[in-house]
């Protein structure tokens, strides 16, 4: 997928205890975590990348690039 296909994250959706469950994409497309999870391996969402945490999970992070606007935290809630 070309970098001018990618989608990008608009919003994010999080559940009682402050954890992002789901994310509303560019094209209005709503996805939950392991959909964005896949999406994101497979490069279909631009400046998002996956990690293993302490828990040897994998989750989802924004790519640094210096720009606080575009990280997870600063995305409204839908």
């Amino acid at each position: 997928m070309s970098m001018s296909e990618q989608q990008e994250v608009v919003a994010v959706r999080r559940n009682a205890a402050g954890s992002i469950v789901e994310f509303k994409l560019s094209s209005g497309e709503i996805v939950d975590y392991m959909r964005a999870q896949e999406m994101v391996s497979n490069q279909e969402i631009k400046n998002l990348q996956l990690f293993k945490g302490r828990d040897h999970e994998q989750h989802i992070r924004s790519e640094p690039d210096d720009t606080v606007a575009n990280n997870l935290d600063q995305l409204p809630s839908f």
